[in-house]
């Protein structure tokens, strides 16, 4: 199986709900870099975000057509289902960070060899799974902006909680990889290779060590993403200008009564992914 061309062949087009968000639009001096968040930002995510723990939309769908892709349709969803999410549950336990974050395929490795099915049919499984839970559509005029922010000399980076099959959701449905979109290679962090998730700090300093190396600044950087925890609120602690996309009701997220959050302010707001250039000098 091609995975790319699974994603492809499994999904469909989606539109962002609008919601009742003006927006933000100050202009920032100096700005070097701008790094994006991918689901419920860069993609419009049916879930909202990326899933854990076997939730998002119709579980039990995903794990049923994950089976049958990897020949184990008679096995009872309901049962592999809950074993799926205890096997998330102990991955997740088994690490020390304050927001751990596993490799879905490890998961679906073990999940699959107590089945009796050949573990290395994981990522096919997994896959599966993601396109009946989380359908998954670039965000109106995605391909726009990013163009023009690379036009503009700006590096493009990523940070973002995401698994393997993350970025193949590019080449599946913009017809270009993230490379090919001008992303470098150096910017991207992805929570699974790091088995921490966001709201840490750990994959912002990451990003901010790698641009340190180009002279760089946090205060050279404009994050945007759509959740106030997860991005607002550990990008600005470190300097980092942040933006926060407003564009679709499934996946803005204010956590209006996390006390953690009390006089967190993103600098901007934007309703549409086109306005991240009006924001650069």
């Amino acid at each position: 199986m091609d995975l790319v061309q699974y994603i492809k062949d499994h999904s469909q087009p989606l539109l962002p709900v609008e919601t009742a968000e003006k927006p933000l639009l100050p202009v920032f001096q100096g700005i070097k870099a701008v790094v994006f968040d991918i689901y419920g930002t860069m993609m419009i995510s049916a879930a909202g975000d990326i899933c854990q723990a076997g939730e998002g939309a119709s579980p039990e769908k995903g794990i049923a057509k994950a089976l049958l892709e990897a020949g184990a349709g008679t096995v009872e969803p309901s049962v592999a289902l809950n074993r799926y999410r205890d096997l998330i549950r102990l991955a997740l336990e088994e690490q020390l960070a304050e927001f751990p974050e596993m490799e879905i395929r490890e998961v679906w490795e073990t999940l699959l060899a107590e089945i009796g099915i050949n573990p290395k049919l994981a990522p096919y499984a997994c896959v599966a799974y993601e396109c009946v839970t989380n359908p998954v559509w670039p965000m109106p005029g995605l391909t726009d902006c990013l163009e023009r922010i690379r036009s503009r000399g700006r590096i493009l980076g990523v940070v973002s909680n995401a698994q393997f099959y993350t970025p193949l959701i590019f080449p599946a449905l913009t017809e270009k990889t993230l490379e090919e979109h001008g992303f470098d290679s150096r910017s991207m962090i992805f929570s699974h290779h790091f088995k921490e998730g966001k709201p840490s700090p750990k994959l912002y300093n990451i990003l901010l060590s790698r641009m340190a190396e180009r002279n760089i600044h946090p205060s050279e950087i404009l994050y945007v993403g759509n959740d106030r925890l997860k991005d607002v609120w550990p990008a600005g602690l470190l300097g980092i200008r942040t933006v926060l996309f407003a564009g679709d009701q499934r996946s803005l997220r204010w956590h209006e009564n996390d006390q953690r959050l009390i006089g967190v302010a993103p600098d901007a707001v934007i309703t549409h992914l086109d306005q991240v250039n009006d924001l650069l000098s």
